[in-house]
C-alpha cells in the first residue's frame, strides 16, 4: 500500500525542521553538545570496544589530555590537526580533542599511503598529525610528506606490536602538557560560530585525488537532530559502529545521532560478519549503521542462534537492493525498520526512505516543496541532456537524471549552502550554474537516479570516473595513477563492472600493452597489491588488440563497461584477481565463481 504523499512530507518538514534549528544556533558546537553529555551521564558507558567499556567521563578526561598534547604541538583555534586512526577509542580522544579547542581534524583514510597520503596532509594544511600505529607503516613508506613544520604524533596500538618506528614521529608522553580545565578549553573556542568547519572529511568526487569536504559544527549536529525527530531514540540505545570513522556514514550519520541521544557506540576495527549477531545479543545493540554489501554478507551466511531474539530494532544507511531488503525482513525480523537513504559528504540534498518502500532510497513527494531537482543524463554519451534551445531538461518519471540541490535562486537568497572542500577550484566544480533562471546555483551530484508515479527515488548509478564498490568511492583517474608505474602498459583504462550477487560495481582495467610487451600477470599482480586498498583493486584485466580512444584521444568507457567480462563475447585475453594464489590467472568459469563468492 503507497503512504499518502502528505503523510510523507510531514515526516520530511519534521526532520528538516530539526535540522535547521540546529544548523541556525550559531554558538553551539560539536564540543559543546560533547561536554553537556559527559556531565549529564557521567560514569555510563560511552564507548565499548573489545569486551571493555569507557564512561562518558572517560571519555572527556581522555579527550582532554589529547586536547593539551595539541595544544603543547603548537595548535591554535582555527588550525587542522590530522587524524590517521581506526576504528577504536583514540580515534574519538584525538577528533574530540581537537573538536575542544577549536582546532580543525582533517580525518585520513587509514588506508591512504603514497601520493594519496602527502596529498590529504597537504591539502588540508596539517600542522600536526595523530597516527596509529596501525598506519605507521604506510606513512614510513610514503614519500614527499610535508616539511618539518608537521608534527607526528606517535598513538599506540596493542594490535600492532612490530609497528615500524618513522624517524619524525613523537611519543604521546614526550609533550610536557598543561593542566587544562573544560572551562580552558572552552575559552579557547569562544567566538567560533558553528557555521565553520569542525572537520574535513575526504571524499574521491569524480576525478583525481581525494578532495577535502568542509564539515561545519552546525551540519554535523544538524544530522543529528534531524534523525531524533523522526525515530524514537534515546539514551538507553546501543550503536553499532563497524564502518571506517574517517566516513561520513560512521561519523556524521551514527556519531553525531549517538552523540545527541547520550547513548552508547560499540565500536568495531571493521565490519565482521562472524561477529555481529554475538555482538548484538551481547551488548544490547539496537541501531546499526550500514552500507549495502554488510547487509548482503548478513543474509548470505548461515544462521547463527544469536540472531533469535535480539533487540536490533532499526537499522540505517545506503546501498540495499530489493532482494536483500526482503531477505533481511524475512529472517531478522519484519519489526526491524530500514531507513535506506542517500546523500554525499559533501552534500547540500539528502533523502530518506521514511516509508519503507523496498528498493527506494527516498521519496519526494512533492517537488514544488523540495530544492531537488532531476536534470535528464544521457548515460551513453555521458552528458546531461538539453532540449533544442540549449535548456536543460527536467526528467519525467522513469527516465535517468543526475540529482542537483539548490544552492540559491537567480535573486541571490539562499535556499541550501554547500559548504564545499578546502580549494575554490574544487568547490566551484561541483556548482551547475544559470541551470533555470540567471545567477541561479546548484549542487551537482554526480548519481544517477529514476523515480517512479509515486515520488519514490531509486540509485542507478554514479557518473563517469567514479564508481562505489565495498561501500567505497573508487576514482578511476586515482587507480589510473597509481597504475602508471605499470610499464609494459601504453594506456591504462579503468572502470566500474557489476558482479553478479554484489552491490554496486567492481573495478576492471583494459590494457593497451606498449609494442612488443606482453602483459605479466604477476608483475601486474605486484603493482595492484603495493600501491592500491584492496576495495580499488582491479577484480579483472582485459587486455587490448587496440586501444578505445575518441577522436579528440579520451579514453572509452562506455562500450567497455557495457561488455564487462563476458567470456562469450569478448575475444580480448581476459584476467581475474586470483587472491588464493597471490597473482592474475587467466579468467574462466570457475575463477570468477570465486571472485564473485568474495
Amino acid at each position: 500500500m503507497t503512504i499518502p504523499r502528505e503523510e510523507t512530507q510531514r515526516v520530511i518538514d519534521t526532520h528538516r525542521a530539526a535540522s535547521a534549528a540546529m544548523m541556525m544556533r550559531s554558538d553551539y558546537l560539536v564540543p559543546d553538545c560533547f561536554e553537556e553529555q559527559a556531565a549529564r551521564f557521567g560514569e555510563r558507558t560511552a564507548l565499548i570496544y573489545e569486551g571493555s567499556t569507557i564512561s562518558w567521563h572517560g571519555l572527556e578526561a581522555r579527550s582532554r589530555h589529547y586536547a593539551q598534547i595539541a595544544l603543547a604541538s603548537g595548535l591554535r583555534p582555527g588550525d587542522v590537526g590530522a587524524v590517521m586512526i581506526e576504528n577504536r577509542p583514540e580515534f574519538f580522544y584525538a577528533w574530540l580533542g581537537l573538536a575542544r579547542i577549536g582546532v580543525i581534524a582533517g580525518l585520513i583514510n587509514t588506508s591512504a599511503i603514497g601520493i594519496a597520503l602527502a596529498h590529504a596532509l597537504r591539502v588540508t594544511s596539517a600542522r600536526v598529525l595523530f597516527i596509529g600505529d596501525e598506519c605507521m607503516e604506510q606513512l614510513c613508506a610514503t614519500e614527499n610528506l610535508p616539511d618539518e613544520a608537521l608534527t607526528i604524533v606517535r598513538v599506540p596500538d596493542h594490535a600492532t606490536p612490530d609497528a615500524p618506528r618513522h624517524p619524525r614521529a613523537r611519543e604521546l608522553d614526550s609533550f610536557e602538557v598543561t593542566a587544562t580545565g573544560a572551562g580552558e578549553l572552552r575559552a579557547q573556542r569562544a567566538g567560533i560560530d558553528s557555521r565553520r568547519p569542525c572537520f574535513y572529511i575526504f571524499t574521491s568526487g569524480t576525478t583525481g585525488l581525494p578532495k577535502a569536504a568542509l564539515i561545519g559544527h552546525g551540519r554535523f549536529l544538524s544530522v543529528g537532530a534531524g534523525w531524533r525527530s523522526v525515530v524514537e531514540l534515546g539514551e538507553t540505545d546501543v550503536f553499532y559502529c563497524a564502518l571506517p570513522l574517517f566516513h561520513g556514514a560512521a561519523l556524521m550519520s551514527l556519531y553525531s545521532t549517538a552523540l545527541q541521544c547520550g547513548a552508547a557506540v560499540l565500536v568495531r576495527r571493521r565490519f565482521s560478519v562472524s561477529r555481529f549477531w554475538p555482538d548484538v545479543k551481547q551488548w544490547g545493540v539496537t541501531v546499526f549503521q550500514y552500507v549495502g554489501e554488510v547487509v548482503r554478507y548478513l543474509v548470505n551466511v548461515p544462521p547463527v542462534p544469536e540472531e533469535q531474539g535480539h533487540g536490533l530494532r532499526l537499522i540505517m544507511g545506503s546501498g540495499i537492493g530489493i532482494d536483500v531488503w526482503q531477505r533481511f525482513k524475512q529472517r531478522f525480523g519484519e519489526h526491524v525498520l530500514i531507513l535506506e537513504g542517500w546523500g554525499a559528504t559533501e552534500s547540500n540534498a539528502n533523502m530518506t526512505n521514511f516509508d519503507q518502500k523496498p528498493g527506494s532510497c527516498g521519496r519526494i513527494p512533492f517537488p514544488e516543496r523540495s530544492h531537488v531537482r532531476m536534470l535528464r543524463y544521457d548515460q551513453g554519451s555521458d552528458e546531461l541532456v538539453r532540449d533544442a534551445d540549449g535548456r536543460y531538461i527536467l526528467c519525467q518519471p522513469g527516465e535517468v537524471g543526475e540529482l542537483h540541490g539548490q544552492i540559491r535562486r537567480g535573486n541571490g537568497e539562499w535556499v541550501a549552502p554547500f559548504e564545499g572542500y578546502t580549494t575554490e577550484a574544487d568547490t566551484e566544480a561541483k556548482i551547475r550554474r544559470d541551470v533555470f533562471e540567471p545567477g541561479d546555483a546548484w549542487w551537482r551530484s554526480g548519481d544517477l537516479f529514476r523515480f517512479d508515479e509515486d515520488g519514490y527515488f531509486y540509485f542507478v548509478d554514479r557518473i563517469g570516473d567514479t564508481f562505489r564498490w565495498k561501500g567505497e568511492n573508487v576514482s578511476t583517474t586515482e587507480v589510473a595513477q597509481q597504475l602508471s608505474v605499470y610499464a609494459d602498459a601504453e594506456t591504462t583504462n579503468v572502470y566500474g563492472v557489476k558482479v553478479p550477487g554484489h552491490e554496486g560495481r567492481a573495478c576492471m582495467v583494459a590494457l593497451e600493452m606498449k609494442a612488443g610487451r606482453a602483459f605479466d600477470p604477476q608483475a601486474f599482480h605486484r603493482c595492484v597489491s603495493d600501491k592500491l586498498p584492496v576495495y580499488a583493486q582491479p577484480l579483472f584485466v582485459r587486455v587490448l588488440a587496440q586501444p578505445e580512444v575518441t577522436a579528440n584521444f579520451k579514453l572509452r568507457k562506455v562500450r567497455l563497461r557495457d561488455e564487462g567480462f563476458d567470456l562469450r563475447t569478448i575475444s580480448d585475453p581476459l584476467y581475474g584477481l586470483d587472491r588464493e594464489r597471490g597473482s592474475y590467472a587467466p579468467l574462466d568459469e570457475p575463477l570468477l565463481a570465486r571472485i564473485a563468492a568474495n
